[in-house]
């Protein structure tokens, strides 16, 4: 039986959330696996645990906690009614500091649970005045500072439904995203940081608000010191000083457990991305479950992750506040030119206790040498990562260079669901390039091609009940077709996430990647996160990018893409040393039948590897139907890999 990498401090465990939870719930002194057993067999048991377990200040009270398990169409707490912002309010004492505001300077200002609340009391009474009612729409074109918290809180204490995008998408994708929603009123900032530069968006900001027909107002933040000028806009504007200065009392409108909160988007690769709806109480206990038990956040603990606003992790960054704890937003990139380890020496200065970035990120700083230990990160507790599979290799950096007691936490979930499916917690062992167990409450498995679960072996992630945070529906999708199609085709009344993985003996997790970009060799099913994982430990390799595209003549093309580190060459000796560790790191059979050099890797505005687009761009399908180039990160990559795939179809027609 392989060996845990790292095993929990029994203290840390005894003193834990987690633990306490368990006491209370009636389940002390059982084990991770069979509390987690309990959280999926016994559903209404597990989640009604939950409620009582944190609190949950119900302005009615629920009739039961299951009505319907049915996937899709479940029915969580039928007859409550609460609301999200009340609760992420309620615990932050007045002088304790609620949000820390940090960007790439290091500059840095707090904001107290006293000034948290009077700043959301002053904008929702001006949302409201504005014509902002129950289940009107409000958007943000914002960076991660504050005032995206604020907005949110204001129009989610209203009933209102929210959306927010990062100002680096292009006026026209983040129309592509809020026209759909038809908002009443547009929150935006005059521009945003990264890399040491300030991005004006005030011309943007004009262009958006032209482009969304519905909007009543425009209200104007100024982040990063640029003036407003007057300009035509083509609704009212209001300064957020005007908003947000205001002395009003507040007051949260109870809604139903199941009433929309916010509306988060997919990447939108082609076609326009698709509206995601998550309730109030659905997310309130979905993250009080996983930033106060498998996080391990209370009053007293700071988090800093990573994020944009336009990605699902900044939604459950916002949610640190129901339990209590310090949530860290920070406008920049994460590791500017000038001072690539600066979230590091954040997380030294202001005491972070959980730490939260992705795998591209850890392993660059192991590539290029970084060493976070120059500073005091003894407050650290749990480093989280996301966005990908971390691979194994990540995991002695951490140790030796973060801390050997930090519980470095691989997390898979996805913005549909706007939490994880698996994880860690302060009482499971971890596995080096394995995520430790399946959260509480999410019946996970591993599906063979007949739908039989499977350990040990490859198949699809699949969730076999509920969960409450699971999509209400898509927007503008009445009879749920969308819906259905995307997650319940392939087994009916089960859901399917779209990534392969393998459910070990040992109870943990390992991601390969996406099933829709599962390489496929002579009927062999291959992860391409597994060849990525050896390839990018190279020195000689920045990213790596590997497809296999069926041919019209039913050959298999597999290629490996790879970006080299400044002043490498891409020789004979250097593909020799990549097929070797392909090799010898995964199987023979991972071993691609071309290495290519190329300029980038193209992704998601979240980070995600553009895997399936850059497939059809290689099989020759025309890049305008493949992908929107607004949602890229480097669109201009788009073209490189189209003329490769052309390139390549005119040799094989010379040759026949």
């Amino acid at each position: 039986m392989t060996l845990p990498f790292m095993t929990p401090d029994p203290q840390a465990v005894a003193d834990s959330n987690i633990t306490d939870f368990a006491r209370h719930a009636g389940m002390a002194g059982r084990d991770y696996a069979a509390l987690h057993r309990w959280s999926v067999t016994d559903l209404e048991g597990f989640w009604g645990a939950v409620w009582e377990y944190f609190d949950i200040d119900a302005d009615t009270a629920y009739e039961r906690v299951l009505a319907e398990e049915t996937m899709p169409g479940a029915r969580w707490f039928p007859g409550a009614t609460l609301n999200y912002a009340h609760h992420a309010l309620r615990n932050l004492a007045d002088d304790a500091v609620a949000i820390i505001a940090l960007d790439e300077t290091g500059s840095c200002y707090e904001v107290t649970g006293r000034h948290l609340r009077a700043q959301v009391a002053s904008v929702a009474a001006t949302l409201r005045e504005l014509g902002v009612g129950k289940g009107d729409r409000v958007v943000g074109y914002l960076p991660n500072t504050p005032h995206a918290i604020v907005a949110f809180l204001a129009a989610a204490s209203l009933g209102a439904v929210w959306s927010v995008c990062g100002q680096d998408y292009a006026p026209k994708a983040a129309a592509d995203r809020f026209a759909q929603l038809e908002p009443t009123v547009l929150i935006a900032a005059d521009g945003y940081l990264f890399n040491g530069t300030g991005h004006d968006r005030r011309d943007a900001t004009l262009e958006l608000a032209g482009a969304l027909p519905t909007l009543k107002a425009t209200l104007l933040v100024s982040h990063v010191g640029l003036p407003w000028p007057s300009r035509a806009y083509p609704s009212l504007v209001v300064p957020w000083e005007d908003a947000a200065t205001r002395t009003e009392e507040l007051s949260c409108t109870p809604v139903p457990f199941d009433h929309p909160l916010w509306v988060v988007f997919s990447s939108g690769t082609t076609g326009l991305p698709k509206g995601i709806l998550h309730g109030h109480g659905g997310v309130l206990l979905e993250h009080l479950k996983t930033l106060g038990l498998h996080s391990d956040l209370g009053p007293g603990d700071r988090l800093l992750w990573y994020t944009t606003t336009h990605w699902m992790m900044w939604n459950l960054v916002t949610s640190t506040l129901l339990t209590g704890a310090t949530t860290c937003t920070y406008d920049g990139s994460p590791a500017p030119l000038t001072q690539p380890d600066t979230l590091w020496k954040l997380a030294a200065r202001h005491r972070v206790t959980v730490f939260g970035t992705s795998p591209q990120y850890l392993l660059g700083m192991a590539k290029f040498g970084i060493d976070p230990s120059v500073y005091d990160l003894s407050s650290i507790r749990v480093v989280g990562c996301t966005g990908s599979a971390l691979p194994a290799s990540a995991y002695p950096w951490v140790r030796d260079h973060v801390g050997d007691r930090v519980l470095l936490a691989s997390i898979s979930g996805g913005t549909d669901v706007v939490s994880g499916f698996a994880g860690s917690a302060p009482n499971t062992p971890v596995w080096a390039g394995e995520l430790s167990a399946p959260h509480l409450g999410v019946a996970l498995a591993a599906y063979d091609a007949e739908g039989v679960p499977v350990v040990g072996q490859v198949g699809e992630l699949v969730v076999t009940r509920p969960m409450p945070s699971m999509p209400l529906y898509f927007w503008n999708d009445p009879e749920g077709t969308r819906c259905r199609d995307a997650y319940f085709s392939s087994y009916p009344g089960v859901w399917r996430h779209g990534d392969w993985i393998t459910v070990t003996g040992h109870g943990s997790v390992i991601v390969h990647g996406g099933s829709d970009s599962t390489l496929n060799r002579n009927g062999v099913r291959l992860g391409s996160a597994d060849i990525h994982d050896v390839v990018e430990r190279l020195p000689e390799i920045t990213e790596a990018l590997v497809i296999g595209a069926e041919q019209p003549d039913g050959g298999y093309w597999m290629p490996l893409f790879v970006v080299l580190a400044a002043g490498v060459t891409l020789d004979d000796a250097l593909r020799d040393k990549i097929r070797d560790a392909i090799r010898t790191g995964t199987s023979p059979r991972h071993v691609p039948d071309e290495i290519l050099e190329v300029p980038g890797v193209p992704h998601t505005r979240t980070g995600k590897k553009l895997e399936v687009p850059v497939k059809r761009l290689l099989q020759g399908a025309p890049a305008e139907q493949v992908v929107n180039p607004a949602v890229v990160d480097a669109p201009g990559l788009i073209e490189h890999y189209a003329r490769l795939g052309a390139e390549r179809r005119s040799r094989q027609n010379t040759e026949v």
